[in-house]
């Protein structure tokens, strides 16, 4: 009782409490209680208690509710009689209200008849027992009406903690039950209210999709009754839903099995067909509308295959779905985009016709399909290219409504692409430069100078430019010559940048390309001298010539040298932002990559001299003010030369480069090797610079690796292992570079592994665990002579073995691809000599790996990690066969058998030794999650099994 009172006095405190304080303090108290042993027996007597007030009722109700979805197996067997009559009593109690308490009363009947077997729960299983009940007590249909309909969707319901096996034999038992429970829904018709309440029920049952044949649904009343509820004046939601579940349900499975619910989709669909003429009448409300576009998108989606056939009877169905896309109300007209994709998948994936034989008559058929779709996809592109008109208010839109036009835009650009697919680029972009053309005969007629529609129409034409032929000679060269006559409005000159970038391949190809890129170049400076976002566009877009017309404009380097520079050192008017700056280091850096070498030699110290000189005038103004700068001021200038070194593919004038840069960066180096943004963005620069070169660097890489070897010890710079990751990946095998390498190696790992002593310390330092597994991953595959053999390789595995089981997703992921890489060794030729010294380090280890991996599947890692730790466990399996298979063996008899069942551990044995001896590993996956899921399925079950497997307890012996 004093529990009981307590309880009401924090929900009082929560709901009515003015200090915010006392209101958490009583939240955190109230979701203690509910994970107790106490909170059943209170929650059951306060909903039993005549003076509970609301408050108490709903949270009792969801108490009750949850404890016995997620702690079912909290209670003993003896219980569940007790526990179901006292929910079957409430039920009653609350069969008028208020019903969110008995909503959730039904759930958690619905939730305790996942877990109790049909013949446990006596009467022949629930379904039975509902029909008994409701016989016995007709006033209380209502709300056993409620928890029929809850029922099927609880086989779904991942949040009762059921195991897989039991779950399986629910849906089981449902399933045949279906009839007793439709025989239910059949006599509950002839109560007049509770028809809707009927119907909802009975589409919740055709989710469970199994077993009815569809010539008995073809004249079911159930069916006959929603049927007939469509051409009512109120449309009800509830015959819909019943619709679009038995459009669904034929639909279910193969398409070969459709023509088994024939007879059913030959009653619906003439239904469905008959509502196209309420999708444009101004009487209906818009709810009702859209219920019956949904209708016509489900008809769509499920039947798509008998749709791309191009029989008659389909061109209604395509027609009525032009009829749902051309509705004013883009919620309804967006719900057949789906459909208008899947179509053109159908339409021009080869395996569609494979039923066709030859060649040759697949070719013929899918011709046929073409033409017959190819006047409804051209009205598509008329009906959705409008849509993406800027609003008049397009000022004052707030951020989330920006977003959400946006997003339209995107959704309307993936329709077009689909319309290309099928009409061809080519014959969709003649549709929308006549709307272009329109838009700007319009505009220049109108005094306003309305922008939006030819906005509107070069951002569609641009949405489809990878489905145009380079070789388009009658739309493109006129969509280029409107282009500089277009007004210079921000948003517009954007989408006429975009549009030029996204045509830079037709450019290239265009026999008229060459005497139209300096009026095109002229657009892009225009561009960016507009504003942010233009020069945003404008700079993408100069970055796309030069990458596709770099041969052309070799000749131009004068003039694109004078935009660089410009953009660079943000003279005149230009708003270029030094992140969209780096489109033009990348644009000038591909079209020097194009130039004979000398000329590049000269070009490449044009490029560098407006980015090197201002680092070198920090450097020389000494150590104090280099130390003080904000790393912007460096790394703005650094990131351009790491795109210098990244795209000028000229190996040995980068290595001068580089070579000549070397004292600046070293002075950095030595000076900011505490600030991590500048070490990055140098390490970075460094990383492309060695990508570039290679073995042409020289000495520049011994001074280089000298460097962060040094620095590492002292400031554990993540980005110094990254930058020595693509040293070993370059040099690895270049055995000049042995000495060198191999102190790098043995330097960085003994540090790192003095760092990471437990997982505290990987989890405060996840980037240093992420870099330096995947060095160590590097050395595997590139350098195994000198990593394997060296004295920090036991090291590094017991080190891994402290981080698996850290949450830092990147961390976890490299630590287990860095242990699979090793236990995979045997599959590389280079390893395979290093598999004594390799099993002399993981054998004495094994057994520890495997608990720590089966700890990880079973909830010591999130069930989103679940296939890098089985890819982990096979290779471990792989490689050790049987003896790997006792570890795990000897790793699972640890978990209590409250936690796992015999069954279930010895199919996950099985499943291992199965795999171990060369069976199919696909087959491991089901009782891998099966194993996961069991032992995951409460908080309770997760303490006990990873009290027992203790992962973070390694207990290593020393190993000699």
């Amino acid at each position: 009782m004093d529990l009981q009172s307590t309880v009401k006095e924090a929900l009082n405190a929560l709901y009515h409490h003015p200090d915010g304080a006392v209101r958490m303090e009583a939240d955190r108290w109230l979701q203690e209680f509910q994970r107790t042993l106490d909170a059943w027996q209170v929650a059951d007597n306060l909903l039993h208690d005549a003076s509970s007030n609301l408050e108490t009722l709903i949270f009792c109700s969801q108490t009750l509710r949850s404890k016995v979805q997620r702690d079912f197996e909290e209670l003993p067997s003896e219980a569940f009689r007790p526990l179901r009559d006292s929910l079957n009593n409430l039920l009653r109690k609350f069969h008028k209200g208020p019903p969110k308490v008995r909503t959730q009363i039904s759930i958690a009947v619905a939730a305790l008849a996942v877990y109790v077997a049909a013949e446990d729960w006596g009467d022949g299983g629930i379904v039975n027992w509902l029909r008994d009940e409701m016989n016995a007590h007709p006033e209380y249909i209502p709300a056993f009406l409620e928890l029929l309909t809850v029922l099927p969707e609880e086989v779904f319901n991942y949040k009762i903690a059921a195991r897989p096996e039991r779950r399986r034999q629910f849906e089981k038992e449902l399933t045949l039950q279906i009839e007793i429970a439709l025989n239910i829904l059949t006599a509950c018709l002839n109560i007049n209210e509770l028809k809707e309440q009927v119907l909802e029920a009975f589409a919740s049952w055709l989710r469970l999709k199994h077993g009815i044949p569809g010539s008995v649904l073809a004249s079911h009343p159930l069916v006959l009754t929603a049927l007939s509820s469509l051409n009512s004046e109120i449309l009800s939601e509830a015959s819909v839903n019943v619709i679009s579940e038995l459009i669904h349900y034929t639909a279910a499975g193969s398409y070969s099995a459709v023509p088994a619910h024939m007879p059913l989709i030959q009653v619906i669909v003439p239904q469905v067909m008959n509502l196209k003429g309420q999708l444009r009448d101004s009487s209906k409300d818009e709810e009702d509308v859209k219920a019956i576009a949904r209708l016509f998108a489900d008809m769509g989606d499920s039947y798509v295959e008998l749709i791309a056939t191009g029989s008659d009877e389909s061109m209604l169905i395509v027609h009525a779905l032009l009829e749902v896309a051309s509705h004013p109300e883009y919620d309804i007209a967006s719900m057949t985009f789906n459909f208008w994709h899947s179509l053109q998948v159908n339409l021009t994936r080869r395996d569609s016709y494979n039923s066709f034989g030859n060649e040759s008559s697949i070719e013929a058929e899918r011709n046929r399909r073409l033409q017959v779709f190819r006047p409804a996809y051209e009205s598509l592109v008329s009906l959705v290219s409008f849509r993406v008109q800027y609003p008049q208010d397009d000022q004052d839109l707030s951020y989330e409504d920006l977003k959400e036009f946006k997003q339209t835009r995107y959704a309307v650009a993936d329709v077009l692409i689909d319309a290309a697919s099928v009409l061809g680029g080519d014959p969709t972009l003649k549709i929308l430069y006549t709307k272009l053309f329109e838009a700007v005969g319009r505009y220049q007629n109108d005094e306003h100078g309305e922008w939006r529609p030819a906005e509107a129409a070069l951002f569609c034409i641009r949405a489809i430019s990878n489905y145009v032929s380079v070789v388009e000679a009658e739309v493109m060269p006129q969509v280029m010559n409107l282009l500089p006559k277009l007004p210079q409005h921000p948003q517009l000159l954007q989408t006429v940048c975009l549009t030029i970038g996204a045509y830079s391949k037709w450019l290239n190809a265009a026999s008229s390309g060459l005497s139209i890129l300096p009026s095109v170049i002229e657009i892009l400076m225009s561009g960016m001298g507009k504003s942010e976002d233009s020069a945003a566009a404008a700079a993408l877009a100069f970055r796309h010539i030069c990458d596709d017309c770099r041969k052309k404009l070799c000749g131009f380097l004068d003039g694109l040298f004078h935009i660089y520079h410009r953009a660079v050192n943000g003279e005149g008017s230009f708003k270029v932002s030094p992140e969209d700056s780096l489109h033009l280091v990348e644009a000038l850096s591909t079209v020097i990559t194009e130039l004979p070498p000398e000329q590049a030699k000269t070009a490449l110290a044009m490029l560098c001299s407006p980015v090197i000189t201002p680092l070198q005038e920090i450097v020389n103004q000494g150590p104090e003010v280099l130390n003080k700068k904000p790393a912007r001021e460096l790394t703005v200038h650094i990131d351009r030369c790491a795109y210098i070194f990244r795209y000028v593919y000229h190996p040995e004038a980068v290595a001068d480069a580089i070579q000549r840069l070397w004292p600046i960066f070293k002075a950095i180096f030595d000076l900011r090797a505490w600030d991590m943004r500048t070490m990055e963005s140098l390490c970075r620069a460094c990383k492309y610079a060695v990508r570039t070169s290679g073995r042409l660097m020289g000495v520049t890489i011994g001074a280089m690796l000298e460097e962060i070897q040094g620095l590492y010890q002292q400031h554990h710079q993540p980005c110094f292992l990254y930058l020595s990751s693509e040293v070993i990946k370059i040099f690895g095998s270049d055995p000049s570079c042995a000495n060198y390498l191999k102190s790098l190696i043995e330097a960085l790992f003994m540090h790192t592994t003095h760092i990471l002593t437990n997982i505290q310390e990987f989890t405060a330092r996840p980037d240093i665990a992420d870099d330096c597994f995947l060095l160590a991953s590097r050395c595997i595959r590139y350098c195994p002579q000198l990593f394997i053999p060296s004295p920090v390789f036991p090291s590094i595995v017991d080190c891994s073995m402290i981080g698996i089981t850290v949450q830092h997703r990147e961390a976890s992921n490299s630590i287990l691809t860095f242990l699979s890489d090793i236990f995979d060794l045997a599959n590389s030729s280079k390893g395979e000599q290093y598999l004594p010294i390799r099993d002399a380090v993981i054998i004495p280890r094994g057994a520890v790996i495997t608990r720590i991996l089966v700890a990880a599947l079973t909830g010591a890692l999130p069930s989103s990690r679940l296939e890098t730790v089985t890819y982990t466990l096979l290779s471990l399996n792989r490689s050790y066969g049987a003896q790997a298979v006792e570890w795990a063996k000897e790793s699972v008899s640890l978990i209590p058998s409250t936690a796992v069942t015999e069954i279930e551990r010895s199919r996950f044995l099985k499943a291992l030794s199965d795999a171990a001896s060369g069976g199919d590993i696909n087959a491991l996956a089901v009782p891998i999650d099966e194993l996961s899921d069991v032992c995951r399925r409460n908080r309770t079950v997760q303490e006990i099994v990873q009290g027992a497997l203790r992962p973070l307890e390694l207990n290593i012996s020393p190993v000699s």
